[in-house]
């Protein structure tokens, strides 16, 4: 029955929790879900992660293999991610090639790597315009149960700092690569990314666009102010706001979904 109202009536079904000051599933309005992450649950991979946010599961690996540079970047690597929502993760994806939400998320991630700068391009060049790493960073969804994107960044993170890469040469007579895979180091990650999903929830109509709207641009000013405090006092952290989603019902936004991340310097 409750899930059929939800279904009908979702408005009204989120809006009998708040009026309790706790969620459908029994928290409080500000309390976490129970997280859990296990690290090098792949064997296969050169690092992996299975991180679990409530329900929602999702699981990464890299894979690390070696490529010649761009010609137009000689010195850098490359860092590939790609996300998978899969049909066993939930109802309403399908089997087939990735959907709009998928290619969004893989999108988000891609952004967070390059906005972030938890790696450094440059870190994943072995000879310049000769040789490079490319981490094939591959997150599926096991369980879709909401906050996709925190729980994807989170296990990404963990993957990243469980790869080990060996160590490899140029030998100058032959030109060829030469792999020591008795000497293995990790990976040099520079920041620590952490995204946080929130909701503006409001009955507002037509108002609400505006709401809406100024929300953003007023997050966007405190992103901005947040970056010129760091410069000045060199705070431990910052905070760009990274995507923005909309649900829309009979015309007028309803709930907007706001993902943030905060990158932690240490």
């Amino acid at each position: 029955m409750a899930a059929a109202f939800k279904t009908v009536e979702p408005l009204e079904y989120y809006r009998r929790f708040l009026k309790e000051n706790c969620r459908p599933d029994g928290r409080e309005l500000g309390e976490f879900r129970t997280t859990t992450v296990n690290i090098g649950s792949i064997t296969t991979a050169d690092g992996s992660a299975l991180v679990k946010l409530g329900n929602t599961t999702v699981i990464c690996g890299v894979k690390a293999e070696l490529a010649a540079p761009a010609v137009d970047s000689a010195n850098k690597g490359y860092i590939v991610p790609n996300v998978e929502l899969p049909s066993l993760c939930a109802e309403r994806f399908r089997s087939g090639p990735p959907g709009e939400e998928a290619q969004a998320a893989s999108q988000f991630i891609a952004d967070v790597i390059e906005n972030s700068q938890m790696i450094v391009k440059e870190d994943l060049c072995i000879a310049n315009g000769k040789l490079a790493w490319v981490l094939y960073c591959d997150i599926i969804c096991l369980d879709y149960d909401g906050n996709l994107l925190d729980a994807s960044v989170f296990a990404l993170l963990a993957a990243l700092k469980n790869v080990q890469l060996p160590l490899v040469t140029i030998n100058e007579e032959t030109g060829l690569s030469e792999v020591n895979l008795k000497q293995k180091n990790p990976l040099i990650i520079r920041k620590h990314p952490v995204a946080t999903s929130f909701a503006v929830f409001d009955e507002w109509k037509s108002s609400y666009r505006s709401q809406a709207s100024g929300l953003y641009h007023q997050s966007n000013y405190k992103t901005q102010r947040s970056k010129e405090a760091h410069r000045q006092s060199n705070k431990k952290y910052n905070t760009k706001v990274n995507k923005k989603r909309a649900l829309f019902k009979n015309g007028f936004v309803k709930i907007v979904f706001v993902t943030v991340f905060t990158n932690l310097l240490y």
